[in-house]
């Protein structure tokens, strides 16, 4: 058993040693943007929210951004599961910016939120190792 675990570490021991570490630290969030309205409203269309990127993200990440389609669903406040279309945007910033950063995706979030009529706006950081 110890010769197989340690059969198991080997190549991932050898491949850190031979790949030294390459990049910086950055912070990537991700941001979860639905488009369901209330009832009777129609959904944020695709000219609508790149039109909120435009005027409300770029300003704040001119170095770039991703956006990407997506479906996804949540429990509304009623219970309710909501099936809609929504966008993920993908943010790569210096770890050493997170806290001005983070005001600003504060600040992103409210204003979708306001905007749209939106419960929330989901997101998630993590710690990455980046190069550009």
């Amino acid at each position: 058993m110890l010769i197989a675990l340690l059969g198991a570490g080997l190549p991932a021991l050898l491949g850190a040693a031979l790949h030294p570490h390459v990049g910086q630290s950055y912070q990537e969030t991700r941001l979860y943007f639905g488009t369901a309205r209330p009832v009777g409203q129609s959904p944020v269309s695709e000219a609508e929210f790149n039109r909120f990127i435009d005027r409300e993200v770029t300003p704040a990440f001119p170095e770039g951004l991703t956006v990407q389609d997506a479906h996804g669903q949540w429990r509304g406040k009623d219970g309710t599961i909501v099936h809609e279309t929504s966008y993920e945007v993908v943010l790569l910033y210096p770890e050493k910016e997170a806290d001005d950063r983070s005001v600003r995706i504060e600040r992103i979030r409210r204003a979708y939120e306001r905007q749209y009529e939106q419960d929330s706006v989901g997101r998630s950081d993590d710690e990455v190792t980046a190069e550009f």
